[in-house]
């Protein structure tokens, strides 16, 4: 015989969920740390101006050939240069920014200028990220008495001036673009070392990975499957601000005459070089290209200073 269950009372039967007056909660989706820092960033005015100094200075670069009136070296203008004077902006129609003293188009070297100081700005840089990364893992990853000579090294770089160390390493190396490209990279190594480093340790001491090791996963995965990707947030930001102090060497070497190159070639820093003789006819020749320098390292360096502070929780603002 069959049992018979009691009905079931008011107070067992579990309610439906009632729907809130304003609708349905939306919920937000997980972000990652970069996407939340670059949601951040969207709505701070500094990196937006700093982002579409970038991508002007970028495109420019990259569509030289179609944007240029001529080409980086071509003198179209000699016939209209004389001894006490040069054509400046606005004088001749067909050459916009003026003339420089070889007779080149001011405006096509500013143009062609832009990708040779984006070209060894990205290389230098990411020679000098390589490099010191390597470092930095090195002396993370062994610690002891490998971490002890690495950095003692490190600091013995970091003693020497920026600039100094990149025209020192320009000087032996030769006066070519290929020089001044090893020479930037290089003098940037030393801080990208001590960075990483600093990083590393910070993160060993994270929960994360004291859980790692009680699961029993060796020293190398851990460091370079859990330490090293954390870590990677300071160097990062740190490589843009980079790009900024790597157009301002570039300019600053060939403006010293170690970039190579001949005179008319298309290069901010040689531009600036060959005005110095022609300040009281031509101001142009110098204005132009220092202006161009000044607004590519600042764009870059207020996305770079947007970026370390969406980055980090102790330095934002909201």
């Amino acid at each position: 015989m069959s049992a018979v269950l009691p009905p079931a009372s008011d107070a067992s039967i579990a309610p439906e969920p009632q729907e809130p007056k304003g609708g349905p909660v939306r919920r937000e989706a997980g972000t990652s740390v970069w996407g939340a820092a670059f949601s951040r960033m969207r709505r701070n005015p500094q990196a937006i101006a700093g982002a579409a100094i970038v991508l002007l200075f970028v495109l420019v670069a990259i569509l030289a050939p179609i944007l240029a009136p001529f080409s980086g070296t071509a003198l179209p203008g000699r016939a209209e240069i004389t001894p006490t004077h040069i054509p400046v902006p606005g004088e001749l129609a067909q050459y916009p920014l003026g003339l420089d003293r070889f007779g080149g188009d001011v405006l096509s070297k500013l143009i062609w200028g832009a990708q040779a100081s984006l070209l060894i700005g990205l290389i230098s840089t990411a020679l000098g990220l390589v490099g010191g990364m390597v470092l930095g893992l090195v002396a993370a990853g062994f610690g002891g008495w490998v971490d002890n000579v690495v950095m003692r090294v490190v600091d013995i770089l970091l003693s020497v001036p920026n600039l100094l160390l990149a025209v020192s390493i320009a000087a032996v190396l030769g006066q070519t673009p290929a020089a001044v490209m090893i020479a930037i990279g290089a003098s940037q190594v030393p801080i990208f070392a001590r960075l990483l480093r600093s990083s590393m340790l910070q993160q060993r001491s994270a929960d994360y990975v004291l859980a790692a090791q009680t699961l029993g996963l060796s020293r190398r995965t851990i460091t370079m499957s859990h330490v090293l990707p954390n870590s990677l947030g300071p160097v990062v930001v740190q490589a843009t601000l980079a790009l900024a102090t790597a157009v301002i060497d570039a300019a600053a070497l060939s403006f010293l005459g170690l970039g190579g190159g001949r005179p008319e070639t298309a290069e901010w820093g040689r531009m600036l070089t060959y005005a110095q003789n022609e300040l009281a006819i031509a101001p142009h020749l110098a204005f132009l290209p220092g202006i161009c320098i000044a607004i590519t390292a600042l764009g870059f360096t207020l996305f770079g200073e947007s970026l370390r502070e969406a980055l980090d929780p102790r330095q934002r603002k909201a």
